[in-house]
């Protein structure tokens, strides 16, 4: 019993530690008065380990992090986010989707166009789309650095109207990046990109360093395609409405589609650690039948997705989104397996 009570105190320590270094954290990040931030998470240590020194003696130390914890939660969702800010110009404007029948009117469709990945201009468009026409949806995932990492952008094909590609990003201030400790707190407002692929594709295989881009051809039906637009365009009206903070945990762009994905094929979300450790998504949609494999071992399948030589080739020509799939599995133009990179 000694032995269980010893490990129930260090877990409990443990707990309580994380705990307390998260509350400390969003007080640091998120404080409402940023030049008091690291005053107020200081004094927010310096009391929680004043009460665990007065209290070590009682059964109520652990309740110590643990309450201070709740306290700091409880403001901290009070922290609302919102449309207004100095956006960077990509960022300037949330798109909106209007349904008439099967006529789609998208609005603030983006279309960037670039000279380097910092130097570009923006144009936000009104275009028009025939819902009929909507019968297949791909996935670009793109991966730097990290195998364990990647960013998935989703794209519906609505054959010769072309391709709408949503990208699930957070919606940066003037002076600000993305930062992965951040993105665990309230930093960012969620975006949905509304876009073209010359924009929001070429951005990643043309003028990012590092990034390399795939492209999959997934295995949803007309029908269920319609069905995962229709709850696109409702994630994208609701944030255009009512903004949401992005977390790198809870709300992100894998675990937006995991429940988008669900919600059209009518089912649960699924349960699979790759959701978050999102570059092993491949692998899972590879597995439960999500993507077109044309018989390919995944390996293979990852190595001629790939796109970032041709795309480069290809630059902006208006045919980017056909030309970057010629030869790939599961398209039209791909025959039974394979092309070149």
């Amino acid at each position: 019993m000694r032995w269980f009570r010893r490990i129930g105190m260090l877990l409990g320590a443990a707990i309580g530690f994380v705990l307390t270094l998260w509350a400390a954290a969003a007080l640091y990040f998120d404080f409402t008065f940023p030049r008091l931030r690291v005053v107020v998470a200081l004094l927010y240590l310096a009391v929680i380990v004043r009460a665990i020194v007065y209290l070590r003696r009682s059964k109520l130390v652990l309740a110590v992090p643990v309450v201070g914890f709740l306290v700091v939660l409880g403001w901290w969702l009070t922290l609302k986010a919102t449309n207004d800010g100095d956006w960077q110009p990509d960022n300037a404007q949330t798109a909106s989707i209007d349904f008439n029948g099967d006529a789609v009117t998208v609005h603030n469709f983006r279309l960037c166009t670039y000279k380097t990945e910092a130097d570009y201009t923006c144009e936000w468009q009104t275009r028009s789309y025939d819902l009929s026409k909507l019968h297949a949806v791909d996935i670009f995932i793109t991966w730097w650095g990290s195998p364990w990492i990647a960013h998935p952008i989703v794209s519906f094909d609505f054959g010769d109207q072309g391709h709408i590609a949503m990208s699930i990003e957070t919606r940066d201030l003037v002076g600000q990046s993305y930062s992965a400790v951040r993105g665990f707190f309230r930093q960012y407002a969620l975006i949905y990109v509304v876009t073209d692929e010359r924009d929001v594709i070429l951005l990643r295989t043309n003028y990012r360093k590092g990034e390399e881009v795939h492209i999959f051809r997934t295995n949803i039906n007309p029908e269920t395609a319609r069905k995962l637009f229709g709850d696109y365009a409702a994630r994208v009206n609701q944030l255009h409405n009512r903004p949401e903070w992005y977390n790198a945990v809870t709300n992100n762009c894998t675990t937006n589609i995991a429940v988008s994905a669900a919600q059209a094929n009518s089912r649960r979300t699924r349960l699979d650690w790759r959701v978050l450790l999102n570059g092993k998504s491949d692998e899972m949609m590879y597995e439960h039948g999500g993507i077109a494999t044309g018989g390919l071992p995944i390996a293979r399948l990852r190595e001629q997705a790939h796109i970032n030589s041709v795309a480069q080739k290809v630059g902006n020509d208006p045919e980017f989104s056909r030309l970057i799939r010629v030869g790939r599995v599961g398209f039209p133009e791909a025959g039974a397996a394979a092309g070149a990179n």
